[in-house]
């Protein structure tokens, strides 16, 4: 009896116990998951709204940025119009003065005697004068069409952040083991490039590779479009990136052969805590909070545009505008551990 009483109470207590678990749940059910939805519902429909309020905002902005660009091109376009315009009016002038002149110059020659023309001194020299004063035509700037007018940093962010959002992925880029300096060497996949103080031994008079400093160049060209490829570069505190043309000086240890500082490269180089964009010797600081540990690089071929970015958040590094009439390669110099390409 005593042992059915224990199981009689246990069961009891299990009841109890099911009895507030299903009040829970049926809590659960009735209150808090209704709540929980209707908190969904809100909170999709602030989401939205910010979306296209945002979305609005960034219209009305791009529509008046839009309207403001236009207005300054066809403002530039009036004003070079003009200024032609102008110049065809003075030189056509000036060609009818000429004109006139040596017309005016044939007869006097042709039809005066040597005492004739002797009389006719003061008069010829004082014609003649006009010409003085009419100059050959000059190049002026002020007869082309000036880019700087559609200059925006507005529509530069806009633009760069929308092709860094589309594109799906870097372009495939292989390293030439032809062009690797004797101070690098090349990982088994060819995606990493090695920095050493000590050179190896390699045919040094091989015409493609660099022979001194630590350099190396891609495979293949660019020579149209959008370009875009990422460098890990979280394991080095000295390195270049960028682009060059296959004239880049390769041998000897000049500056001349350095990237950045020659006329046939543009590149983002870090050392130590210095960050510069480098050009023909022109160094442009980079001011960075922290050191990227991967950096994209975007080459707007046809645009004109070359773009050094932080893949993690898009943000722009540095841009730098420049036409390259001819092909250029992606470009590496590592002079402190490794750099790799990323995937």
């Amino acid at each position: 009896m005593a042992r059915a009483e224990r199981l009689r109470n246990k069961l009891v207590e299990r009841c109890e116990r099911l009895q507030l678990q299903s009040a829970a749940i049926a809590r659960h059910v009735d209150e808090v998951l209704p709540a929980k939805d209707q908190g969904v519902l809100s909170a999709a429909s602030a989401a939205r709204e910010l979306v296209i309020q945002r979305l609005l905002f960034v219209g009305k902005a791009c529509e008046n940025e839009e309207q403001r660009l236009l207005e300054r091109v066809h403002a530039e376009e009036e004003r070079a119009h003009q200024s032609i315009l102008t110049q065809q009016v003075h030189w056509t002038e000036a060609l009818h003065k000429l004109s006139a002149l040596r017309t005016y110059l044939v007869d006097m020659i042709t039809s005066l005697d040597d005492r004739g023309l002797l009389h006719a001194e003061q008069e010829i020299f004082e014609r003649t004068e006009v010409a003085e004063g009419i100059l050959e035509p000059q190049e002026s700037l002020k007869l082309n069409f000036n880019q700087t007018c559609v200059q925006s940093p507005l529509l530069h962010r806009l633009w760069a952040s929308a092709v860094l959002c589309s594109l799906a992925g870097s372009q495939e880029i292989h390293i030439d083991e032809k062009t690797l300096s004797p101070h690098l060497s090349l990982s088994e996949d060819k995606r990493t490039l090695t920095f050493s103080p000590k050179k190896a031994k390699v045919d040094s008079d091989c015409p493609e590779r660099f022979d001194h400093w630590p350099n190396a160049l891609a495979t293949a060209p660019f020579h149209s479009g959008l370009c875009a490829w990422k460098v890990s570069v979280e394991q080095s505190c000295a390195y270049k990136l960028g682009v060059c043309y296959s004239s880049v000086p390769r041998k000897g240890s000049a500056n001349e052969g350095r990237l950045g500082f020659n006329a046939a490269s543009w590149v983002f180089s870090r050392y130590d805590k210095e960050f510069r964009f480098l050009h023909a010797g022109q160094p442009q600081p980079v001011e960075l909070i922290k050191a990227p540990a991967e950096i994209g690089v975007l080459l707007d071929f046809a645009g004109g545009e070359l773009l050094f970015y932080d893949p993690d958040s898009c943000a722009i590094l540095f841009s730098h505008r420049q036409a390259f009439p001819e092909p250029v390669y992606p470009v590496f110099a590592v002079a402190h551990q490794s750099i790799s390409l990323a995937p």
